[in-house]
Protein backbone atom coordinates (compact mmCIF):
# COMPACT_ATOMS: atom_id res chain seq x y z
CA UNK A 1 0.00 0.00 0.00
CA UNK A 2 1.07 3.44 -0.87
CA UNK A 3 1.92 5.84 2.08
CA UNK A 4 1.06 9.11 0.39
CA UNK A 5 -0.08 9.92 -3.29
CA UNK A 6 2.70 10.17 -5.78
CA UNK A 7 1.11 11.06 -9.72
CA UNK A 8 3.06 9.97 -12.89
CA UNK A 9 3.67 13.60 -13.75
CA UNK A 10 5.77 14.05 -10.40
CA UNK A 11 7.72 10.95 -11.30
CA UNK A 12 8.48 11.90 -14.58
CA UNK A 13 9.55 15.54 -13.12
CA UNK A 14 12.13 13.21 -10.74
CA UNK A 15 12.87 11.07 -13.14
CA UNK A 16 13.94 14.71 -15.53
CA UNK A 17 15.85 15.83 -13.07
CA UNK A 18 18.24 13.10 -12.60
CA UNK A 19 18.55 12.71 -15.92
CA UNK A 20 19.78 16.24 -16.16
CA UNK A 21 22.20 15.24 -13.37
CA UNK A 22 23.39 12.20 -15.48
CA UNK A 23 23.70 14.26 -18.68
CA UNK A 24 26.11 16.45 -17.41
CA UNK A 25 28.59 14.02 -17.29
CA UNK A 26 28.09 11.76 -19.81
CA UNK A 27 31.04 12.81 -21.79
CA UNK A 28 32.74 10.45 -19.42
CA UNK A 29 31.07 7.27 -20.17
CA UNK A 30 33.30 4.97 -21.93
CA UNK A 31 30.46 2.36 -22.83
CA UNK A 32 27.37 2.45 -24.80
CA UNK A 33 25.13 1.05 -21.82
CA UNK A 34 24.83 3.93 -19.35
CA UNK A 35 23.62 6.20 -23.16
CA UNK A 36 20.71 3.65 -23.72
CA UNK A 37 20.14 4.11 -19.78
CA UNK A 38 19.99 7.94 -20.24
CA UNK A 39 17.61 7.21 -23.90
CA UNK A 40 15.61 5.44 -21.52
CA UNK A 41 15.16 7.44 -19.32
CA UNK A 42 14.19 10.07 -21.81
CA UNK A 43 11.54 7.78 -23.51
CA UNK A 44 10.01 8.01 -20.21
CA UNK A 45 10.32 11.68 -19.31
CA UNK A 46 8.83 12.39 -22.79
CA UNK A 47 5.62 10.77 -21.87
CA UNK A 48 6.37 6.88 -22.73
CA UNK A 49 4.83 4.41 -20.22
CA UNK A 50 7.22 2.84 -17.42
CA UNK A 51 8.41 -0.84 -18.63
CA UNK A 52 11.04 -3.50 -18.58
CA UNK A 53 13.19 -0.61 -20.75
CA UNK A 54 14.00 1.14 -17.83
CA UNK A 55 14.52 -1.46 -15.45
CA UNK A 56 16.80 -3.32 -17.81
CA UNK A 57 18.59 0.02 -18.78
CA UNK A 58 19.24 0.82 -15.67
CA UNK A 59 20.76 -2.21 -14.52
CA UNK A 60 22.60 -2.47 -17.72
CA UNK A 61 24.31 1.06 -16.91
CA UNK A 62 24.80 -0.19 -13.55
CA UNK A 63 26.74 -3.63 -14.90
CA UNK A 64 28.36 -0.90 -17.00
CA UNK A 65 30.42 0.93 -14.10
CA UNK A 66 31.86 -2.35 -12.89
CA UNK A 67 33.81 -2.57 -16.46
CA UNK A 68 34.30 1.11 -16.85
CA UNK A 69 38.15 1.97 -17.45
CA UNK A 70 38.41 4.73 -14.55
CA UNK A 71 36.33 5.69 -11.69
CA UNK A 72 34.84 8.97 -12.70
CA UNK A 73 33.45 6.65 -15.94
CA UNK A 74 32.32 4.17 -13.20
CA UNK A 75 30.36 7.13 -11.56
CA UNK A 76 28.44 8.58 -14.05
CA UNK A 77 27.24 5.38 -15.40
CA UNK A 78 26.42 5.08 -12.01
CA UNK A 79 24.57 8.49 -12.41
CA UNK A 80 22.91 6.90 -15.83
CA UNK A 81 21.67 3.87 -14.17
CA UNK A 82 20.25 5.56 -11.39
CA UNK A 83 18.36 8.48 -13.58
CA UNK A 84 16.68 5.87 -15.52
CA UNK A 85 16.00 4.04 -12.16
CA UNK A 86 14.37 6.93 -10.73
CA UNK A 87 11.14 6.07 -13.12
CA UNK A 88 10.49 3.67 -10.46
CA UNK A 89 10.46 5.96 -7.63
CA UNK A 90 7.49 4.83 -5.29
CA UNK A 91 5.38 5.60 -2.77
CA UNK A 92 6.89 4.29 0.51
CA UNK A 93 7.95 6.73 3.09
CA UNK A 94 11.48 5.40 3.03
CA UNK A 95 14.75 6.74 3.30
CA UNK A 96 15.90 4.14 0.70
CA UNK A 97 13.57 5.56 -1.97
CA UNK A 98 15.85 9.21 -1.67
CA UNK A 99 17.74 7.90 -4.02
CA UNK A 100 15.63 7.64 -6.55
CA UNK A 101 15.47 11.56 -6.68
CA UNK A 102 18.98 12.55 -5.58
CA UNK A 103 21.51 9.00 -6.46
CA UNK A 104 22.10 10.43 -9.91
CA UNK A 105 23.18 14.06 -8.83
CA UNK A 106 25.15 12.43 -6.32
CA UNK A 107 27.10 10.23 -8.58
CA UNK A 108 27.73 13.09 -11.22
CA UNK A 109 29.33 15.00 -8.11
CA UNK A 110 31.30 12.31 -7.43
CA UNK A 111 32.58 11.54 -11.04
CA UNK A 112 33.46 15.48 -11.29
CA UNK A 113 35.23 15.37 -8.17
CA UNK A 114 37.31 12.09 -9.49
CA UNK A 115 38.22 13.84 -13.30
CA UNK A 116 39.17 17.30 -11.63
CA UNK A 117 41.07 15.89 -9.43
CA UNK A 118 39.18 18.25 -6.88
CA UNK A 119 36.98 17.86 -4.23
CA UNK A 120 35.75 21.44 -4.68
CA UNK A 121 34.02 20.52 -7.59
CA UNK A 122 32.11 18.04 -6.41
CA UNK A 123 31.01 20.86 -3.97
CA UNK A 124 29.61 23.10 -6.67
CA UNK A 125 27.87 20.90 -8.25
CA UNK A 126 25.84 19.66 -5.20
CA UNK A 127 25.12 23.44 -4.89
CA UNK A 128 23.87 23.61 -8.67
CA UNK A 129 22.00 20.87 -7.90
CA UNK A 130 19.94 21.82 -5.55
CA UNK A 131 19.57 25.80 -6.74
CA UNK A 132 18.33 23.64 -10.09
CA UNK A 133 15.67 21.58 -8.29
CA UNK A 134 12.49 22.05 -9.46
CA UNK A 135 9.52 23.06 -6.88
CA UNK A 136 7.57 19.86 -8.15
CA UNK A 137 10.90 17.50 -7.20
CA UNK A 138 11.12 19.13 -4.40
CA UNK A 139 8.16 18.83 -3.07
CA UNK A 140 8.18 15.29 -3.81
CA UNK A 141 11.74 15.14 -2.01
CA UNK A 142 10.01 16.53 0.81
CA UNK A 143 7.56 13.52 1.48
CA UNK A 144 9.83 11.21 2.33
CA UNK A 145 12.63 11.34 4.95
CA UNK A 146 15.42 12.57 5.10
CA UNK A 147 18.41 10.63 2.51
CA UNK A 148 20.22 7.82 4.66
CA UNK A 149 23.61 8.66 6.07
CA UNK A 150 26.31 6.54 4.56
CA UNK A 151 30.58 6.24 4.44
CA UNK A 152 30.55 6.31 0.93
CA UNK A 153 31.42 9.89 -1.05
CA UNK A 154 28.75 9.46 -3.37
CA UNK A 155 25.87 9.01 -0.02
CA UNK A 156 27.83 11.35 1.61
CA UNK A 157 27.15 13.81 -1.60
CA UNK A 158 23.73 12.36 -1.18
CA UNK A 159 23.27 13.17 2.48
CA UNK A 160 24.89 16.78 1.94
CA UNK A 161 22.52 17.50 -1.01
CA UNK A 162 19.38 16.60 0.80
CA UNK A 163 20.36 18.81 3.34
CA UNK A 164 20.92 21.58 1.47
CA UNK A 165 17.51 20.93 -0.26
CA UNK A 166 15.81 20.85 3.04
CA UNK A 167 16.79 23.83 4.45
CA UNK A 168 15.67 25.50 1.22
Amino acid sequence: MPDFDLTIAEIRAVTEYALAAARRVSGLLDDPRPRAALDAAALFVDGAPRSTLQRTAALDAHRAAHDAASESAACAAHAAGDACAAAYLHPLAQATQVGHILRASAYAAVAVELADDDPAAGDRIVAEEARRMPAVVLDVLRRYPSAPTGRTRVAQRMTMLDGLLRSR
